[in-house]
């Protein structure tokens, strides 16, 4: 290859780039097909919105090939947490009926299922997963939890990847509890197109299943999957009631009035891109060995130990535990992380998780070993000065 990876992206070369598990980040052939969408759109407004749903079914239709489900199970939404609101409006959760989730779950979808319950007159039970627990452990867990005899589950939100800590969860075999205790299931996949060869095969028999496509797949921003099948999927709408509600799940998704969708036409030139110059799979195993590499890297620096940490792993994403005191809640997290950004030129995740903090790595194509070994040489004395 004459030219170093990073140069296909329009990231700013003076920053290590170490956090695409947060915004993704866009190749430069993607951001082309962007631009020229926009300006036909701009070209003349009227003919771009009325072929507009037809473009988006095909670009639909490529996304859902590329994730191995069928068309007509894939709507396209502006985010994972787009797509969870949409699945928590189309239910009716039974007032005293218990909605289970974990500790790892993201926040913005902590705080949505706990409004939709408290409209429902349900509780949320949240689970806590250990971090080195295996994935027979956390089906273990949630088989425990699923078999009390106190409220009914009627809804199970899990997420497939975590997004704070980093961990790949079992859900088929969650899934499948679920069911055995008649609670639906929402699996949380926003990290898994991409990481995952096979997210929804992995997802197993979950009633729906939401992912974001602007991470690992490097579509626009903006751009995430919905996924449901068969009856329940007919009680989908989006959230803002456009000119697509009469028709069925998930052509009504296909219109959104006069939102720029031009990221959505877009996203598929990204798959493409992957494909082409690196191969998803030789992608995928790159990004999980390298992964591997930084955390080891990052743990010898900070004189720690990952062994906590070491229950099933996030393929492309890792844990690293910061010192006791560093990141113990979400503003001294965020706090860090700026810290890196304008003293070592890092752009890093910096997450916090029952009080402890850690520093999450993300590894993608345009990174590679020197990366990590600088931050690693920095971050002893970064950690040092951080207020």
């Amino acid at each position: 290859m004459s030219s170093h990876p990073l140069d296909a992206w329009a990231l700013d070369p003076d920053v290590r780039h170490l956090n695409h598990g947060s915004f993704g980040a866009v190749p430069r052939v993607t951001l082309d097909e962007l631009r020229a969408l926009r300006t036909e759109m701009e070209a003349n407004p009227c003919r771009w919105f009325r072929g507009l749903p037809e473009r988006v079914a095909r670009a639909r239709t490529d996304i859902a090939r590329h994730l191995r489900v069928a068309p007509d199970t894939l709507a396209l939404v502006p985010n994972a947490s787009a797509g969870i609101s949409t699945v928590l409006g189309s239910l009716d959760l039974p007032a005293g009926s218990q909605v289970l989730l974990t500790d790892h779950s993201y926040g913005a979808v902590t705080m949505g299922v706990t409004r939709a319950a408290e409209r429902a007159g349900a509780h949320v039970r949240t689970l806590h997963i250990p971090l080195d627990a295996t994935p027979t452990e956390i089906g273990a867990l949630f088989a425990d939890a699923l078999a009390d005899t106190g409220a009914p589950t009627s809804l199970v939100v899990v997420d497939q990847i975590t997004s704070a800590t980093a961990r790949l969860f079992p859900v088929a075999d969650i899934a499948a509890h679920a069911h055995a205790a008649g609670a639906l299931v929402l699996v949380d996949g926003a990290h898994a197109p991409g990481m995952l060869a096979d997210p929804l095969a992995d997802a197993g028999e979950a009633d729906f299943w939401v992912g974001n496509l602007h991470k690992w797949p490097c579509a626009p921003r903006g751009t995430a999957a919905l996924v449901a099948r068969g009856e329940r999927a007919q009680r989908l709408y989006p959230l803002t009631d456009s000119w697509g509600a009469p028709y069925p799940f998930p052509e009504r998704f296909d219109q959104q009035g006069t939102v720029d969708l031009a990221p959505w036409l877009a996203a598929p030139r990204s798959l493409e891109f992957v494909e082409e110059r690196f191969g998803w799979d030789a992608a995928r195993r790159h990004m999980a060995e390298l992964a591997g590499e930084a955390q080891q890297l990052l743990a010898e620096a900070l004189g720690v130990d990952t062994a906590p940490v070491g229950g099933s792993p996030a393929p492309a994403m890792r844990l690293v535990p910061l010192p006791e005191g560093a990141a113990d809640d979400q503003d001294a997290a965020h706090a860090l992380q700026r810290h890196l950004a304008d003293t070592i030129g890092c752009e890093t995740a910096v997450t916090t998780w029952n009080g402890r903090g850690f520093l999450r790595l993300s590894a993608h194509l345009y990174n590679d070993r020197k990366d990590y070994a600088y931050l690693a040489d920095q971050l002893p004395s970064a950690l040092a000065t951080a207020s």
